[in-house]
């Protein structure tokens, strides 16, 4: 997911402990087993026929508070806004939305929710689903499509809601032409509702992700006459099992159950605790541990922050009951740009590349991180373990000897290699000094560019300057479960364009095959992404470096607890407080 928490990616993390349980960014460095052929089991990724109410949690039961720490604060909870897991996370228990995911033995799987999955035209370019009956708002009056629709025209107000997603302005209808419901009115070509329960999307483009997109909580459906615009994010209105109490932006929020909602309605979603509440602007560190202790209240509370390396000599025997692990859908890659780097000299510096050490100098350990040797991780639908490309292992403290002879042959001695680092903090000078030497025993010439914190990102954003590696973004994560969410935005050549490329490939073949791949079916495309994958990777455009795991802690009382692999963070709508 190209979004995690927005506090964490402004704070620059310098390793994922700091990161949050669910939460590094599309970042930058010092921000922010299956057999060989086999595709993954998540291939089935669509249950259209689930229907509320959802299988009970075993051990399940009512009542209780869960208390929710966290050092990061979500940004908004104006659906529209909301991009960063977080606040998606916490949405899951506010906001009904057309599709949802349900997580089964692990996986993520696409269900119905407001709609069915929707049907798609011949052309592909027309979307139509059907709206479920009895649903409600929080107070008690009636879900109805035309506000779905009218959700999706707010989307467009992207002058005013900015943080929010933006596929629509590329791919819906119009969606280039029309600025939303307050700077373009209420017409817009791209929607339509014909009748009290059909919703219509028209696409300038196929886009056979939709049902996927349509899981976001921007598209959950908001009545016109109670759109209160930039002050709405102080009370959304709920459609979930659980609508706001109290609110103190940035500090602290209080959940109480909502009485409108419907269970048999609901196919995923549990209304177990009487209510919930998050406290933001800890100390993840002091706070862990204070769940760890579990005294009072704290019993039935845990931290969503990635558990810190401190701790984790405690999370043995029963305590290790309270280390909630799982995957997460991102991976950390050290791009190289193939425009100003030859193909002979990319497969040099994964020959020399210091994989071991730059991974102890990060601080990272099983628990938060797996050594990475594809693009997209393990927690992707269609992810394959294929035999891994040669260097490119994620594993392995390099070979300057056979890396020089490579370079040698070549007649590329002393190519320069150079790159941006946080020269602000310890850690990031490290790993950039690891990386320098290992380059410079194998023949090359190396110039790390210290910056700070603050430039490095649009340092790294820049294309254009004059370095050839390690240029954003450094991390990747899913929006949703698909390769739909990965190819078409790192490997197409207006990619570049758009401050989002992996190796600055620009090859109309390639963005042919990419359009035609995301234009079949999503269970066709599946396999397809698959073998994209391990293509792209033989390109050597990058380095994979790691996997992100789950590692956080949580409290001896809460139950029902298991990861959100879409999020990389604990699936809230499963947990309730034990007796």
């Amino acid at each position: 997911m190209r979004r995690w928490s927005q506090a964490v990616a402004a704070a620059a993390a310098v390793t994922l402990a700091v990161a949050g349980c669910g939460s590094p960014s599309t970042t930058n460095e010092g921000q922010g087993g299956k057999d060989s052929g086999e595709i993954s089991a998540q291939q089935a990724v669509m249950d259209p026929n689930a229907k509320g109410p959802a299988a009970e949690v075993p051990g399940a039961r009512k009542g209780g508070t869960i208390t929710v720490y966290s050092q990061s604060t979500p940004n908004t909870f104006d659906p529209t806004d909301i991009y960063y897991t977080d606040g998606n996370e916490i949405g899951r228990l506010l906001f009904r939305t057309p599709t949802t995911w349900a997580m089964r033995d692990g996986k993520a799987i696409l269900v119905p929710d407001l709609t069915d999955l929707g049907t798609v035209s011949e052309d592909k370019l027309t979307w139509t689903f059907t709206m479920r009956s009895g649903i409600r708002y929080e107070d008690g009056s009636e879900v109805k499509v035309d506000d779905l629709a009218y959700a999706i025209k707010r989307s467009f107000a992207h002058d005013v809601y900015a943080n929010g997603p933006a596929y629509q302005l590329s791919l819906f209808k119009d969606g280039d032409k029309y600025k939303g419901p307050y700077a373009s009115g209420d017409s817009y070509a791209g929607v339509e509702t014909p009748d009290a329960t059909t919703l219509v999307i028209h696409l300038s483009k196929p886009f056979s992700d939709l049902p996927f997109y349509l899981s976001f909580s921007v598209f959950t459906p908001i009545p016109q006459a109670k759109d209160t615009k930039q002050e709405y994010k102080n009370h959304p209105i709920s459609t979930g099992p659980y609508a706001f109490d109290t609110y103190t932006p940035g500090t602290e929020l209080k959940l109480k159950r909502n009485p409108n909602w419907d269970p048999n309605t609901d196919p995923v979603r549990h209304q177990y605790p009487d209510s919930w509440l998050f406290k933001w602007g800890v100390d993840d560190i002091k706070n862990q541990q204070q769940v760890l202790n579990s005294n009072g209240p704290d019993a039935a509370s845990f931290n969503y922050g990635v558990v810190d390396a401190s701790l984790l000599p405690q999370l043995t025997g029963d305590k290790s009951a309270q280390l909630l692990r799982g995957d997460k859908p991102c991976t950390y890659f050290w791009q190289l740009d193939s425009t100003k780097i030859p193909l002979e000299v990319r497969k040099a510096i994964a020959k020399a590349y210091p994989y071991d050490q730059t991974w102890t100098a990060q601080g990272l350990n099983e628990f938060v991180a797996e050594p990475a040797s594809t693009i997209m991780p393990p927690s992707v639908p269609g992810y394959r373990k294929y035999t891994p490309i040669a260097d490119l292992t994620g594993t392995g403290k390099g070979d300057p000897v056979a890396a020089k002879k490579m370079l040698e042959d070549a007649g590329k001695v002393g190519f320069e290699v150079s790159w941006y680092y946080d020269n602000t903090k310890p850690v990031t000078q490290q790993v950039s000094q690891v990386r320098e030497q290992a380059l410079k025993e194998a023949g090359f010439t190396v110039r790390a560019i210290g910056v700070t914190t603050a430039e490095l990102r649009a340092k790294t954003g820049d294309y254009s300057a004059n370095v050839n590696t390690g240029q954003a973004p450094r991390g990747w994560c899913s929006d949703w479960p698909s390769g739909g969410s990965w190819f078409p935005v790192l490997f197409r050549s207006q990619s570049i364009g758009e401050g989002q490329s992996w190796g600055q490939l620009s090859d109309p073949a390639l963005d042919a095959e990419i359009n035609a791949i995301a234009d079949l079916p999503a269970e066709e495309a599946t396999a397809k992404w698959a073998d994209l994958d391990q293509k792209l990777m033989g390109m050597y455009i990058g380095l994979p470096l790691y996997y992100t795991r789950m590692a956080c802690v949580i409290g001896t009382a809460i139950g029902g607890a298991e990861p959100d692999v879409t999020k990389g963070l604990p699936f809230f709508p499963n947990l309730f407080v034990k007796a």
